[in-house]
């Protein structure tokens, strides 16, 4: 696609106004904090084509399922994160002309996402079709501090002329959600007010009666100097509507100012009879300190995350901005405070895929957490599935499973609500993701009171799932699993998926010897939960069986784990072979086509050699990667960030740095021509993974910290920070030495290469580079 974006460190900026990129902009340029998040969408109307968008984390819709052919088994309905009260909004009308950049013409546009303070800034100059032009500044944020709060600086200035000038705050709550199965709205009116010092709105769902508080206080300054609201402004209420207009004259080059201070309030947190209360309060505090205080909060805020997880990289401007672009995205999306949240793949920056959580949180995000805040964040994301464990269980039955709990493709509350069926009745792995992230976080961390306190029962309850989804083949005389379909959704329906097959027997593995460790280490607590969960000796003896007899399918020739049965059916052709005309294939392909082709949509047997490689050789890796990489289309985001880290560990290094561009830039660079729907947030996190894993080679292993660094050619030099066991080392990579730095934490043993440090508080080892 066309490169619009500019190139910066610290920003990612627009020069030009590109109308046929603004959906896509407005996803790029999105912000949030962790409790609401909002689009790029312009303040003033627009006419043009925009989603627009303005999303509270945890309030969701269930939206009735709509499919051509019903299956039992199905869930009711879809979660939806709604689009939610339009808080940005501020209507502009020049002579009584509205500003509408859509029928406007542009004579300079500059907007700017700065990552380093946390606001998004838009400069305009545009000629009206009367020919009068003007000058917009609009600077905007959403607060890391008082995550209630947005705030809006928008200047205007008359150029070539001196008139009447209009304009209109206001909060809008009859929005719409582009992907409604029904095209039904999901909100109705619970009460407002508008005054011309502080107006509200409050609306609620239509289902599970969610209710959202937003309150507006706005200032208008004329050459700096304040205007007195009440002489000027026309109050408006409509349905689910407040604005306050004000109206005057202004003379050529005088600005007007406008200061928008919104708090937007839900019945997630308050009783929705104190949502007005609690929405004036946060209101008066935010109004009283002023927007320019705010941001300088804000400032802090982000320099103060900064500080515990920048990635610098020397030399590659395009990797530099790439890597903090994705880290922004993660922080704006998660900040791990309430364990009832979880990560939507697209964040608040659209609506694809409703905004519901993924396997992509466990296999993808839990990393990025667990090195980069304090252990209670990532804690947060496993209490999370804890609570919807009884909820599993539940899908399992409606399944028809006797026992055992399957956790959702697709959930807000733990229910599935995804009615895809080679989705979700068969790409049943993600019960293998849980279980490998409650592995990951007791691994990192050495926390093992969660794993006797909370994860052993999800643990269980998964393992019970395996013994009943897999039989026993009288033919092979092992155990099989049929009709499933791997993460690689370009084969579905398949039998013995060797990543799914791998993944639950792991899992048994796992189980099996967290019980044993706790039965050697706190024999009471052992017996408790085995009287608590019914666990009996028959289901222990059964797992291990299928441990033993589990059927994996292999090409004995080629020495490689084959993707399903029959794999090697297909006509083995490399991606390079295909025309650049057929790519990306899910939008040049019939269905049909794809299933029948050997291409992979992302990794598969790859992902169960990267997230187990403790249990594999090098040689095992290499001959695997040699083989599926080429015939790997990577359609998905979460594909090339596992290429990256194993072509690191193979010293692939090329293959390696062309993975990290493309999981790094494929939102700035729109690389899956996809990006108007939001951005891909989970996969985000894995290119933080590409970089610590990845070029870093970062591992736990035996509850030691191991590097192994790389660095692509390109690079002079790049660094990371990382928390492990309550200490953050600084790890600085050039093409001649490695430096780690001790910044903060008690004493901490590491392996660097394949020699072993102790490293104390401040303290800092230099060593030459291996690779």
């Amino acid at each position: 696609m066309e490169q619009y974006l500019q190139l910066d460190e610290w920003s990612i900026i627009e020069e030009g106004f590109h109308p046929n990129h603004h959906e896509l902009s407005e996803s790029i340029f999105s912000i949030g904090n962790g409790y609401m998040g909002q689009r790029a969408n312009f303040e003033e109307r627009y006419s043009g084509c925009s989603l627009q968008g303005s999303y509270m984390a945890g309030v969701y819709y269930p939206d009735k399922t709509r499919v051509g052919w019903w299956k039992n088994g199905y869930p009711e309905y879809f979660a939806k994160v709604l689009n939610s009260t339009n808080w940005i909004g501020i209507d502009v009308n020049i002579d009584d002309h509205p500003l509408d950049l859509a029928t406007c013409k542009i004579l300079s546009f500059r907007r700017e996402l700065n990552m380093k303070a946390g606001y998004l800034l838009r400069e305009c100059i545009v000629e009206l079709p009367n020919f009068k032009q003007v000058k917009v500044v609009s600077t905007r944020f959403v607060s890391l501090k008082r995550r209630q709060i947005g705030a809006i600086k928008y200047q205007i200035t008359p150029l070539n002329f001196s008139g009447k000038l209009a304009l209109t705050s206001y909060l809008d709550g009859d929005v719409s959600n582009k992907d409604a199965n029904y095209d039904e709205k999901f909100w109705v009116e619970v009460n407002k007010q508008a005054t011309a010092d502080c107006s509200y709105l409050t609306v609620k769902t239509k289902k599970l009666d969610f209710h959202l508080t937003s309150a507006m206080h706005t200032k208008l300054f004329h050459n700096d100097a304040q205007l007195e609201l009440p002489l000027l402004t026309g109050l408006i209420e409509r349905d689910k509507y407040v604005g306050v207009s004000s109206e005057f004259i202004t003379q050529q080059r005088e600005t007007v100012t406008l200061y928008k201070y919104v708090a937007n309030v839900t019945s997630r947190d308050y009783d929705p009879s104190q949502l007005i209360n609690q929405a004036m309060h946060f209101l008066d505090e935010a109004s009283h300190i002023g927007f320019e205080a705010l941001l300088e909060e804000q400032q802090q805020a982000w320099g103060a995350h900064w500080k515990e997880c920048d990635i610098v990289i020397a030399g590659d401007l395009a990797a530099q901005q790439a890597i903090r672009f994705n880290i922004f995205q993660l922080y704006q999306t998660y900040t791990g405070e309430d364990n009832r949240l979880n990560i939507g793949p697209k964040g608040f920056t659209g609506e694809k895929y409703g905004g519901s959580t993924y396997w992509d949180t466990e296999a993808y995000c839990l990393p990025f957490y667990l090195s980069t805040a304090d252990e209670p964040i990532a804690r947060n994301l496993l209490i999370y599935r804890h609570h919807h464990l009884e909820k599993a269980k539940e899908n399992a039955r409606k399944l028809g499973f006797s026992k055992g709990a399957l956790y959702p493709m697709v959930t807000m509350n733990g229910e599935e609500c995804h009615n895809e069926w080679e989705i979700t009745f068969e790409e049943i792995h993600r019960n293998g993701a849980i279980a490998y992230a409650i592995y990951n976080y007791v691994n990192y961390t050495g926390d093992e009171a969660y794993l006797f306190e909370y994860g052993l029962d999800v643990l269980i309850e998964i393992s019970r799932f395996w013994e009943e989804r897999v039989q026993f083949s009288k033919v092979k005389q092992q155990y099989v699993m049929l009709g499933v379909t791997g993460p690689n959704e370009y084969e579905n329906n398949v039998n013995n998926n060797w990543y799914t097959n791998r993944i639950a027997t792991w899992t048994l593995e796992y189980t099996l010897r967290s019980l044993e460790a706790l039965r050697l280490s706190h024999t009471a607590n052992y017996n408790l939960l085995v009287n608590k969960l019914a666990l009996q000796q028959e289901e222990l003896t059964q797992w291990q069986h299928i441990i033993d007899h589990m059927y994996f399918p292999v090409d004995e020739e080629q020495g490689i784990f084959l993707q399903q049965d029959g794999f090697l059916d297909k006509e083995i052709v490399p991606v390079k072979a295909l025309s650049p005309a057929h790519l990306p294939i899910n939008q040049h392909w019939s269905w049909d086509r794809i299933l029948r082709s050997c291409y992979i949509k992302q990794a598969d047997v790859l992902q169960g050699l990267y997230f187990l490689g403790h249990l594999y050789d090098i040689e095992t890796k290499k001959r695997n990667f040699d083989f599926y990489e080429p015939i790997t289309v990577h359609e998905s985001s979460l594909s090339p960030c596992v290429h990256n880290i194993l072509a690191c560990e193979l010293g692939y290094i090329d293959k390696a740095y062309e993975m990290y561009l493309r999981t790094s830039r494929l939102d700035l660079d729109n690389y899956n021509n996809d990006t108007e729907d939001g951005c891909h947030i989970t996969s985000m996190a894995g290119t933080w993974m590409s970089i610590t894993q990845g070029f870093g080679g970062m591992k736990v292993r035996q509850d030691m910290l191991c590097l192994a660094p790389i660095i692509p050619h390109s690079w002079t030099a790049f660094s990371f920070k990382i928390m492990f066991r309550h200490a953050r080392l600084q790890v600085h990579v050039s093409q001649e030495k490695v430096t780690i730095t001790h910044e903060a934490g008690p004493e901490i043993t590491i392996r660097l290469y394949e020699e072993v440090h102790t490293l104390a508080p401040q303290q800092v080892i230099e060593k030459p580079k291996v690779f």
